[in-house]
């Protein structure tokens, strides 16, 4: 009997099967974990202000996302290092400036980071309203993402977020081949689930709460194939702190209140992470 497989099929078997290897390939050696001295105390935290320089991004009506995202990050790295003397700060960025993809998180898995925090600002399609295309002003909230499996179609995040890699000259040397163009690609990072998963949840689900007490929107705790987190050796959470595109929620995340806020929620959640973790 005469057995016919779909291209499709055959692709997913060829992509999952090079997924695998190179995760095999990639996979973080159990000395150079992020395992401290003590078994799981939080010492070190490496906090990623998303996009940067020419990687502008989304953008709102008074706002670029990428130097939001940076003066959170900025006075986020402050808060903790004033509530948690023991813990040292790294950024990826301190600046305007673009830094690769890989290397955000290159730089928490050679600083041997305990947890891995990227800061970033939602968006959704601007609208046609009066004869003129203006920011949607409906969609608000804010939402966390860990590295996962999500379908294909649900992957809207992980396309814009992805997108920085094509700023890059050598992409396809840098992820192995992965093009944020294709979507079948997502398959090779959805099986890249890191060790972390479970703890990276966790902070995750922390952080969404803390935005409620807030007040905030709770859009959820979501797994996405993002290229920004695919190798953390470390629990490692994409958040975003709301809806760039929305007239509100900007001016939120522009203001001094708003920010304050924001880093309030993001320090406690840590702090209550942190305590968890170390009992």
């Amino acid at each position: 009997m005469k057995i016919t497989t779909s291209k499709r099929f055959i692709s997913c078997i060829v992509l999952t099967t090079l997924s695998l290897f190179l995760f095999s390939s990639s996979k973080i050696d159990e000395k150079d974990k992020n395992l401290s001295t003590g078994g799981n105390k939080i010492r070190t935290i490496v906090i990623d202000a998303g996009h940067g320089g020419e990687d502008g991004s989304t953008h709102g009506s008074i706002s670029k996302e990428k130097n939001v995202a940076l003066e959170v990050a900025l006075k986020l790295g402050k808060a903790i290092e004033e509530r948690l003397p023991d813990v040292k700060v790294v950024y990826t960025r301190s600046t305007d400036v673009f830094v690769k993809l890989y290397d955000r998180i290159g730089i928490a898995n050679k600083a041997k980071a305990d947890l891995f925090i990227s800061i970033h600002c939602n968006s959704m399609p601007l609208v046609w309203y009066k004869g003129k295309h203006i920011p949607n002003p409906v969609t608000r909230g804010t939402e966390t993402f860990v590295s996962g499996f999500s379908r294909l179609d649900e992957q809207d995040a992980a396309v814009r977020e992805n997108a920085s890699i094509l700023l890059e000259k050598d992409y396809k040397d840098n992820y192995d081949g992965f093009d944020p163009k294709d979507p079948e690609s997502f398959i090779i990072f959805s099986l890249m689930k890191n060790t972390f998963r479970d703890q990276s949840i966790k902070l995750a689900s922390l952080v969404q709460d803390e935005y409620v007490k807030s007040g905030r929107i709770n859009r959820g705790v979501q797994e996405k194939s993002l290229a920004v987190l695919a190798r953390a050796g470390m629990p490692a959470i994409l958040t975003e702190i709301g809806f760039i595109s929305n007239p509100d929620e900007e001016n939120y995340i522009n203001s001094s209140e708003g920010q304050a806020e924001i880093v309030n929620n993001l320090v406690n959640a840590i702090s209550i992470y942190k305590k968890q973790i170390e009992s």
